[in-house]
């Protein structure tokens, strides 16, 4: 059976960004998910944000252009979205973000379990990591992704049954409003990792402080007025996580010193066989544990 679902963006001067984003959507690779609409909303454009979509829409009669003339918050947006989609289920993404090639499918695909009642894609930066803020973006994402395979904490992509006709004014972290809808009428929410939406990160210390303190403020805001707290707010499950993280950094660092500790032996034993002893390796001894090579765990076999 064929899921059928409406695709909503919400956007505020994305020139940059949109037309590979409605082209993306309009190259997604579906087998078991349609997308019906569709429909993107503008709020308060000042660049040539409604001029691309408007290409894109000529183009394609699935999109369609909501125009806010003021910009009102992204809330508002979604409500406007969720008033002009037609299908049950609901995929609402950001319109400075990227789907991969199968995202959609991999999003909307869990619905065929009626049980299903939200599901979120995994968020990978396209920051360089070469300094600290890049960085930062990469290890926050990476650690966000561990924490969802435990509890998931949806944003960025995400997809829903329409169960409510729209979100309260004041709310900020909107994602997180909906898990907290969607788990009060009984249903689950599923993290779809498989379901990969590219972001960049914010590139100043300034604007990644900025982010989070907006971010952590939104949902002390959700906890407080309407009873529902996200996983990120689980500080003992956060910092077990971030304390794996660290095990692994020592790990690594700690390897990284014995290979080249071992290297320069292995060197300087070369150095010895071949100025002293004038031994040119032509017949090597044999490491005989290379002997034998096998598939990695997991892999499909053919």
């Amino acid at each position: 059976m064929i899921i059928r679902c409406s695709v909503g963006i919400t956007a505020h001067n994305e020139e940059a960004n949109i037309g590979k984003l409605l082209a993306a959507m309009l190259a997604q690779e579906l087998e078991t998910v349609a997308i019906i609409e569709i429909i993107v909303v503008a709020s308060g454009c000042t660049d040539r944000t409604v001029e691309t979509i408007q290409t894109y829409a000529a183009q394609d009669a699935r999109i369609q252009l909501i125009v806010q003339a003021e910009r009102e918050g992204k809330t508002s947006a979604i409500n406007q979205f969720l008033r002009a989609a037609h299908e049950d289920i609901c995929v609402l993404q950001s319109g400075d973000t990227l789907p991969r090639e199968d995202s959609i499918e991999n999003l909307v695909k869990p619905f065929a379990n009626p049980q299903v009642g939200m599901t979120g894609a995994q968020k990978i930066p396209v920051n360089v990591p070469a300094h600290v803020v890049g960085y930062m973006s990469h290890l926050r994402l990476e650690l966000e992704h561990q924490l969802c395979l435990e509890i998931p904490r949806l944003g960025e992509l995400i997809a829903f049954r329409k169960v409510f006709t729209h979100l309260p004014p004041d709310v900020a972290m909107d994602e997180a409003f909906v898990e907290a809808l969607v788990i009060k009428r009984g249903l689950d929410v599923r993290y779809a990792p498989d379901a990969v939406v590219y972001n960049m990160g914010p590139e100043t210390l300034g604007e990644f402080i900025m982010q989070r303190r907006r971010n952590y403020a939104g949902h002390l805001h959700l906890r407080r007025k309407y009873g529902y707290r996200v996983s990120s707010l689980d500080t003992g499950r956060v910092m077990r996580i971030g304390a794996e993280e660290i095990l692994n950094a020592l790990r690594l660092i700690t390897t990284l010193v014995s290979l080249a500790l071992v290297e320069a032996f292995a060197r300087g034993l070369g150095a010895f066989d071949y100025y002293v002893k004038g031994d040119k390796q032509v017949l090597w001894d044999i490491a005989w544990t290379t002997k034998k090579v096998e598939k990695v765990a997991g892999e499909n076999k053919t």
